[in-house]
């Protein structure tokens, strides 16, 4: 399995579309056998479902993400564990033992809306 993470400093990046890079985990038996930190070579938004797949990931960790990305997750059979927030590796840890929900109905508040929104300081208005 393996399991990727918007990633930033140690900790999950609050804005899928927005990520520079993500954590990738590889695990085997329950236990993560490997990590590393990979760019998403300019990638944005619904592109990084099709990124992801090609790096063979399984699932994603993320904040807050927008409904378009979690529809190309979902062709891509991605599962997404979104509106996660801390540090990245303990969010994994989290998902191996059975503790990190899955929620496929979590979203970026601001997407569809033109306000402000809550998923990080990014800058994304």
């Amino acid at each position: 399995m393996r399991i990727a993470v918007t990633y930033e400093n140690g900790e999950i990046f609050q804005h899928f579309g927005h990520t520079e890079q993500f954590k990738v985990y590889d695990i085997e038996n329950g236990k993560i056998t490997s990590s590393r930190v990979i760019g998403t070579d300019g990638f944005g938004h619904g592109a990084l479902a099709g990124f992801l797949s090609n790096n063979g990931i399984d699932a994603l960790i993320c904040g807050g993400i927008g409904g378009g990305a979690q529809t190309a997750l979902a062709n891509a059979g991605i599962k997404l564990y979104g509106g996660v927030s801390g540090s990245a590796d303990e969010a994994v840890q989290s998902l191996l033992d059975g503790k990190l929900d899955f929620n496929p109905n979590v979203m970026c508040s601001h997407h569809g809306h033109g306000e402000n929104h809550s998923c990080g300081n990014h800058g994304c208005h």
